[in-house]
């Protein structure tokens, strides 16, 4: 089981020190380097974020650098490290343009980026950005096929209930094949639907080893029914925050979670370095 680092940049984060976060953490031996994504935070929402109690994103954030940007940034000075998007919020971008700058990552990097995709929670951000909030959900499984058209076929085209694409070039195209992998972030059984029918991944997060445990279950049974296994899908977990024994790691090794992706959010180098011994003392002991 691998460890990976979610961080999130922004006017805090200087752009030497961006560059020194990123070969910092490969070289501690974190496998891959994961960041959020909003356009746009509120002082004021009636959205509920779902991984607090209070409903309230924690932090109480004013700014994120755009993911894609970011990781462009970390892959110009690494080497070996993945790069994922924890994640991007597909259904509010115009997944042309998503396919091209996840394409054109992907390529920069030498084939070492990650989708992550999630469907939004903060309603406000799709209001200001004028996407309907209703049917995100569909429209995202309309995202991931234009994306992979883009990405797949020489001359792509599509035509769809939200959009469409007469014969077109887009190039380059991602090096890995047949595609970039696609992670779907969520846990509600929707989210892993989505999994299980056109995912590679799931990164599922705020997790217990017990959640997990019945959360595998489900997907499972879903993956069934598509003529999949558990074994065709990358894991990836971000751990509950009450989740330190070194036992609980053992259990989601032993439930196949092939990443556990742990927050070393700091603005500063040697704050970095000290958050991240205590990630690997989390899981190792």
């Amino acid at each position: 089981m691998k460890i990976g680092c979610q961080m999130a940049f922004n006017d805090f984060t200087s752009p030497s020190y961006i560059s020194e976060a990123g070969q910092f953490v490969e070289e501690f031996g974190f496998n891959e380097f994961w960041v959020p994504e909003h356009v746009l935070f509120f002082p004021d929402y009636e959205s509920r974020y779902p991984y607090s109690e209070d409903g309230r994103i924690g932090g109480e954030p004013r700014s994120l650098l755009d993911p894609f940007s970011a990781l462009t940034y970390v892959a110009a000075h690494t080497i070996s490290i993945r790069l994922g998007t924890g994640i991007c919020l597909v259904p509010q971008r115009n997944p042309i343009y998503t396919a091209k700058v996840a394409a054109d990552l992907d390529f920069l990097s030498g084939g070492r980026f990650d989708l992550g995709i999630g469907i939004g929670w903060l309603r406000e951000e799709f209001e200001s950005l004028g996407v309907p909030w209703k049917d995100r959900a569909k429209r995202t499984r309309e995202c991931v096929e234009v994306m992979k058209t883009l990405w797949c076929d020489e001359v792509s085209s599509y035509q769809g209930e939200y959009f469409s694409i007469k014969a077109a070039y887009q190039n380059p195209k991602p090096v890995q094949k047949p595609h970039i992998p696609i992670l779907f972030g969520g846990e509600s059984d929707y989210a892993l639907k989505r999994v299980a029918d056109v995912g590679q991944g799931w990164y599922g997060f705020n997790l217990t080893p017990e959640g997990l445990e019945e959360r595998l279950e489900y997907l499972s049974g879903l993956l069934k029914e598509n003529g999949r296994n558990l074994e065709e899908i990358r894991i990836c977990v971000g751990p509950a925050s009450t989740v330190r024994d070194c036992s609980d790691f053992e259990r989601f090794d032993s439930m196949g979670v092939d990443q556990i992706v742990l927050p070393v959010m700091a603005a500063k180098l040697s704050t970095l370095e000290e958050r991240a011994k205590k990630a690997f003392a989390r899981v190792y002991g």
